[in-house]
């Protein structure tokens, strides 16, 4: 894989493979999305400790920004992992809604208030998305919710477009070049 473009700020990436990688795409949901809404994130969290295929794990959204009101993000209920960023989270129709970024950093939170947070987790929202994509002038379809699916078959039809990709190599700074 190839990087083409890449956007620090919302710690997305655009990879180029080969052509006949991918026989089926996501869409993007035209739509924003409300609080409680019902979404599904697919990653492959803790890959070698757990599964080697990807998970499903389903929530809502609980907010409609992030940490200091930060309206690039959704938070969501959905348990996610380390492993999970970067994965595609959906709506109930199978639409893209996000790509799933981080979770809340617990033993930070619970240090300063003495509880430990649950279930808060982030993802970056479509409209960075678009952004993004739009940039890097790449073509994408949105399309309007339909029909609700089942959470099986969203999985099912994510397979054909969502995979690990592993980082084998770090990134060399101008300093270390030199």
């Amino acid at each position: 894989l190839r990087v083409v473009n890449s956007d620090k700020a919302n710690d997305l990436a655009l990879l180029q493979g080969p052509a006949t990688s991918f026989k089926s795409f996501a869409r993007i949901r035209d739509r924003a999305m409300h609080s409680g809404d019902s979404v599904v994130a697919i990653g492959f969290p803790y890959r070698g400790l757990l599964s080697s295929d990807f998970t499903v794990t389903t929530g809502i959204v609980s907010s409609l920004s992030g940490l200091y009101n930060d309206t690039r993000f959704l938070q969501i209920s959905a348990a996610v992992q380390p492993g999970n960023s970067g994965g595609p989270l959906f709506d109930i129709s199978g639409d893209v809604v996000g790509v799933v970024s981080a979770k809340i950093d617990a033993l930070r939170v619970a240090e300063r208030t003495g509880t430990i947070p649950e279930n808060i987790n982030f993802a970056i929202k479509t409209g960075a998305i678009r952004d993004f994509l739009d940039n890097s002038v790449v073509a994408y379809e949105t399309t309007a919710p339909a029909t609700e699916l089942k959470t099986s078959d969203i999985a099912g039809n994510a397979r054909a477009y969502t995979l690990l990709i592993s980082c084998t190599a770090s990134e060399q700074t101008e300093t270390a070049k030199r």
